[in-house]
């Protein structure tokens, strides 16, 4: 299927229309850009993207959803709903992520509207509390190489130096003396990964709270990617360690409950040890005349529709509905993982979780995309070195699906064999790896990364 999906066969309104559509009109011209572009990721081959595919459980979302999505959740006094949904969302979360083991502090969070929106909100906070707490004026956070991209734009925004700690190349975790030799006065804060987007490993949380305990300083810890069902693979069983808020340094975790948690897009959780930390991220203007000002977070106006949808995802599965979909997912994850170690060509990268990356020192490994792209498979293309990432999901734990990831893997490295020494067509972009498509579809990228370079339209990153 082309990337365009055939969009290019509608209307393309580059003015507001003067006369209005009939709705209907409307309401098939969508119907039909939703059904080309499910069908992509419905066959299981895409990395991430879907996280739960049940076309059942978006019909309930969406229900949930319409009942309040007219609603400001700005407006507590006339919907008081927004308290509970939000209040609850958070409970639920810091439950998740063992929050009643903080006694030393007063667990809270912040609903945000995504991966990015939960770690603006935790580097605020570290930065506004330094400043108030220790009269820090020329902060710096300290996160691993392979931390999100993230970190990078709030250190961006607010002012904050960022310090790139290496990672090991075998274990991809971040090198921890590196850390402690590069803490100064102005440090507010470690991040560590639990698991890190590219690789689907868990940098040595342990140590790194250890080490923040030791220097007084805080340590957030980056579970948007994993944090709502990494948990769940600890209660089956699996080996990985702990990385929560039972960790004594650990001050505050970010964890998606648009991924894992099975939510709609837009929603996400930073929790905090201590409401001390939390409160350091709100804001007030007492003397405007349009009224005291008081914003909770960084964002004025919310969707009530998308806490609603939130909270009726996490209370409809509950620990039974969560664990039996980790269970499937670890499962799945398994079999491809053993795909991949069956080629001697090819290399897993650290010891992934449900997530993996796998690269080749035997031949370039986009010349595996190259072959498997055909065939439907979406991969995230990751570079230095260049690597494919699998992000498994609901979609994949379907019948056949891990059968023919194993089928098409085997015929695509007896490809990359054959041309080994040639250039891929492929190449890695955030959320993706592109080439070896159409003529089409490739102009297609090319005028949108053109026009975001334009800065009229942003290329969608995965992980938000």
């Amino acid at each position: 299927m082309s990337l365009d999906s055939g969009i290019g066969r509608f209307a393309v309104n580059r003015r507001l229309p003067q006369q209005g559509r009939p709705r209907e009109e409307v309401l098939a011209e969508l119907a039909a850009i939703a059904a080309e572009e499910d069908a992509f990721w419905e066959t299981g081959k895409c990395s991430g993207t879907m996280y739960c595919g049940d076309h059942e459980h978006y019909q309930f979302l969406t229900e949930a959803f319409g009942r309040f999505a007219h609603v400001n959740a700005l407006q507590r006094d006339m919907c008081p709903s927004m308290t509970k949904f939000e209040g609850e969302i958070i409970a639920m979360t810091l439950d998740i992520l063992n929050a009643d083991a903080a006694t030393d502090g007063s667990p809270v969070g912040t609903v945000t509207t995504g991966g990015t929106g939960s770690i603006l909100h935790a580097m605020l906070a570290y930065r506004e509390w330094a400043r108030s707490e220790r009269g820090v004026t020329a902060p710096n956070i300290i996160k691993p190489e392979t931390g999100h991209p993230a970190f990078d734009k709030a250190c961006h925004l607010f002012g904050i130096e960022l310090r790139k700690a290496p990672v090991d190349p075998v274990t991809t975790q971040v090198d921890v003396g590196w850390v402690a030799g590069h803490i100064d006065e102005g440090t507010i804060a470690l991040v560590g990964s639990a698991c890190n987007y590219g690789y689907g490993t868990i940098d040595p949380i342990e140590q790194l709270s250890e080490l923040a305990v030791q220097r007084g300083i805080g340590l957030h810890v980056d579970g948007c990617l994993g944090g709502l069902i990494l948990p769940f693979g600890q209660k089956l069983g699996y080996d990985i360690p702990v990385y929560d808020f039972r960790l004594p340094g650990v001050t505050s975790i970010s964890a998606d409950t648009h991924k894992y948690g099975y939510a709609f897009k837009g929603s996400s959780v930073v929790a905090f040890r201590d409401r001390s930390l939390r409160n350091a991220q709100y804001f007030y203007l007492t003397d405007w005349s349009g009224g005291k000002y008081c914003s909770p977070g960084i964002e004025g106006s919310r969707s009530g529709g998308l806490l609603a949808a939130t909270w009726a995802a996490m209370v409809s599965l509950g620990w039974e509905g969560y664990l039996r979909y980790a269970r499937q997912i670890f499962e799945t994850s398994s079999r491809m993982q053993d795909a991949v170690r069956s080629h001697p060509e090819l290399r897993l990268l650290g010891q992934p979780t449900f997530l993996f990356s796998f690269t080749s020192g035997e031949f370039d490994v986009y010349h595996v995309n190259d072959f498997m792209r055909p065939r439907g498979w979406r991969f995230n293309g990751q570079q230095y070195p260049n690597a494919l990432h699998m992000a498994v999901t609901r979609p994949q734990t379907q019948p056949g699906v891990a059968e023919a990831f194993a089928a098409d893997l085997a015929e695509a490295v007896a490809y990359a064999r054959q041309h080994a020494g040639e250039p891929a067509q492929s190449s890695a972009i955030y959320g993706s790896v592109v080439g070896g498509m159409t003529a089409e579809a490739d102009e297609f990228i090319r005028a949108v990364m053109a026009d975001m370079m334009d800065g009229q339209q942003a290329v969608p990153g995965e992980t938000e």
